[in-house]
């Protein structure tokens, strides 16, 4: 019998929790490259990655990250973020050695009360990137001291922010704080972390509300952190993020209306909104900065992660495969500040940026600032990390596709899924199960939302296709070892309209370009180098690159494929080729040394259209990809 004096116990509060994602990250070394994507990764470990403390005194011994004299903010956070993840997919032992050094170091810099880092700087912002190098490390090693380590630093960071709050660039990238927390939480279920978060919410840039609703419309003439480029590219994840501390639905609208935003006022056709290095409208001469193409690839990821919805993997892709590559020579020995969409000349000179120096488009060691120098290396390998998600259902979801192979615990065991294709060269992606014994678990493929005609084949037999409304097909049941599944996407070439009545071109994620040929010639002053792989170049064309395109729609495109080399976006060898027609419009020409913006189209031409040779955006760091319609009233040649 209950005494009269007794009162009823409330029920206890649910313990704090985060709005769950729709996709699970799998641990770094869960995704492994293959085929061309291995190849890929492998240049990138003999190119600039792999050397770059051999060359370039910010990442070498002498960095303060490693209880030098030497720089002391953000380079050596950068490097190792790239640096880390590459040599754990490649299990390259060279590369381990040289990121453990720059672990121990950061973990033996924290002091009593919880602060790390070189005591010179107490900036906030480098030490958010060192924070997801640390996450990294541990996903890949089990490393029990991040743990503790972390949450030494955010007690510290509890108690400082409210009267030392965030401020420049950390104030703009907070989000990226916040992927830590959320890291640390998952791991210790600890309320106190999410007090934390919501701190950093509050002191960081309201970016669903700039991208939305102040966006600015054209070039930027003056400085402001809203307006430059890399923190608008890291500061589009922060309403995903808010969205898993609150379950508020609005931040997916929020997140599609600043990319719709984006799109129209910066959008470029390589699939990177403009900047360089502020926004700088959508003319085709205008950059795009090396570090927001990896921060944009790196945001899309976690879109597609948190949100669970293909067209931000669809996004990924094409600038993965187009923009990434462009981005450095294809030998990865030295890579732009900047480039261009309609790139005709890499050159030391003056040019219509918003904001950079005259080296900014060489492809160089440290063409303008070194911030990509140091910051270029995330992007391949967090690529190949995110192809494969855990899905809530105990699968796995396919959020991009290349040539891979993904190793879990599905079903109660061990399984190993290997993905053969030449994607996104190739139309066909062959996955192949290996397994002890038959276990059932979801396989979610994404389906492109370009593609049209999806086939799927289960052990050699026809299946039905059809996506759900995020852009996936599931396929639940027992998988047995050696089981296949062989997806096929249809890539017929496709026209993307742009300013002027321009056009450009895409085969499947591939952005397409017109190469003028290339002359390279290293810059009179590059200095001698330990390596001579290693130097600054400018770069000239050796044919016409003014030329517009006749597009007939009832003519049949022509479109050859070989196999990726072994430096797979290199011009001479590039797997994709596709022909148009076309002519020279002979008053368009270098406007500040610059491709001028495209005349208007329709453009009317009496010159032959000749066949025009288009590679893939990332093979040619001479090019044109956003072209003038033409209206032939001369001959017309099939190509």
């Amino acid at each position: 019998m209950l005494d009269a004096q007794a009162q009823p116990l409330s029920p206890a509060a649910p313990p704090p929790t985060l709005a769950p994602a729709a996709l699970r990250e799998l641990p770094l070394g869960a995704v492994r490259p293959r085929g061309w994507l291995l190849d890929q990764l492998r240049l990138q470990a003999d190119g600039l990655t792999g050397h770059l403390d051999d060359l370039w005194a910010d990442v070498g011994p002498n960095s303060a990250w490693l209880g030098g004299g030497g720089e002391d903010w953000e380079r050596g956070p950068y490097y190792l973020d790239g640096l880390l993840p590459l040599a754990h997919l490649l299990g390259d032992a060279r590369l381990l050695a040289k990121a453990k050094v720059w672990v121990e170091a950061m973990l033996a810099s924290q002091r009593e009360d919880g602060f790390f880092g070189p005591p010179s700087n107490e900036d906030w912002w480098p030490r958010m990137v060192a924070l997801k190098v640390l996450a990294q490390h541990a996903d890949a090693t089990g490393d029990r001291r991040v743990v503790p380590f972390m949450t030494r630093y955010f007690r510290y960071q509890l108690a400082h922010l409210p009267h030392r709050p965030l401020f420049g660039w950390g104030q703009m990238r907070g989000a990226d704080n916040v992927l830590s927390v959320y890291w640390l939480f998952e791991r210790t279920g600890e309320a106190w972390l999410l007090d934390l978060a919501r701190l950093l919410f509050e002191q960081t840039a309201d970016w669903g509300e700039y991208l939305t609703e102040h966006l600015i419309d054209g070039p930027a003439r003056e400085f402001s952190h809203l307006t430059h480029s890399v923190n608008v590219a890291m500061g589009l994840k922060t309403p995903a993020l808010r969205f898993l501390l609150d379950g508020d639905e609005r931040q997916r609208e929020i997140t599609d209306a600043a990319l719709a935003n984006l799109d129209e006022k910066h959008g470029l056709v390589h699939g990177v909104f403009s900047g360089d290095e502020w926004l700088g409208g959508t003319e085709p001469h205008h950059g795009a900065e090396t570090c927001e193409v990896v921060e944009y690839m790196f945001t899309l990821e976690h879109l597609a992660r948190v949100f669970g919805a293909g067209k931000y993997a669809d996004r990924l892709e094409t600038v993965a495969y187009s923009a990434l590559p462009a981005s450095c020579t294809a030998d990865m020995t030295a890579h732009q500040y900047h480039q261009q969409a309609n790139q005709v000349l890499v050159s030391v000179d003056t040019r219509d940026w918003s904001f950079s120096g005259d080296d900014a488009n060489l492809f160089a060691l440290e063409p303008h600032f070194g911030c990509c120098t140091a910051n270029l290396h995330q992007g391949w390998p967090k690529f190949v990390r995110s192809l494969w998600m855990g899905t809530p259902g105990g699968g796995l979801a396919a959020v991009a596709y290349g040539p891979n192979e993904v190793t879990a615990e599905l079903g109660g065991q061990r399984v190993r899924v290997t993905s053969e294709t030449t994607y996104p060269f190739g139309e066909t992606v062959r996955l192949t199960v290996e397994a002890a014994a038959p276990a059932r678990f979801p396989l979610e493929l994404r389906v492109p939302g370009w593609c049209e005609g999806a086939r799927v084949r289960l052990n050699g037999e026809a299946t039905t296709l059809t996506p759900d409304g995020r852009g996936f097909v599931r396929l639940e049941r027992e998988w047995r070892d050696g089981d296949t599944a062989e997806l096929t996407f249809p890539m017929p070439v496709r026209v993307v309209e742009r300013e002027r009545g321009a056009c450009g071109l895409m085969v499947g994620p591939l952005v397409l370009a017109h190469s003028p040929g290339e002359t390279w010639t290293r810059v009179s002053d590059d200095p001698p180098r330990p390596d001579s792989r290693f130097g600054d170049w400018e770069v000239r064309p050796r044919r016409s690159w003014n030329l517009g395109l006749f597009l007939d729609p009832g003519a049949e495109w022509r479109v050859e494929r070989r196999p990726p080399s072994p430096v797979p976006f290199a011009l001479d060898a590039a797997p994709l080729r596709v022909w148009a027609r076309g002519a020279r419009i002979k008053s368009w020409g270098l406007a500040l040394n610059s491709a001028a913006p495209p005349p208007e189209s329709p453009f009317t031409s009496s010159l032959p259209m000749d066949p025009v040779c288009l590679v893939p955006f990332g093979s040619a760091r001479l090019r044109v990809a956003e072209f003038p319609r033409l209206v032939p009233t001369g001959r017309v040649q099939g190509p």
